[in-house]
């Protein structure tokens, strides 16, 4: 096992996250839901954690539209 420097290096020294990029991260979320086949208004009224739990699974999401649309 070697000990250079990337054994050494401390966590501090990667890029903070910003918050237009947080506001940037969350649109294009909120785009994909869309292009999946929500409802924009419905996407618009939920929040950040559950759209980021539904873009991690699209088949749920799929089912879901078709359940409403029947």
């Amino acid at each position: 096992m070697g000990t250079g420097r990337t054994l050494r290096k401390e966590s501090h020294v990667r890029p903070c996250k910003t918050p237009a990029g947080k506001a940037r991260k969350s649109k294009a979320q909120r785009a994909r839901l869309v292009k999946f086949g929500m409802s924009a208004d419905d996407v618009q009224s939920m929040g950040d954690e559950e759209v980021r739990v539904l873009v991690q699974r699209p088949t749920v999401v799929k089912k879901l539209v078709a359940k409403k649309t029947k």
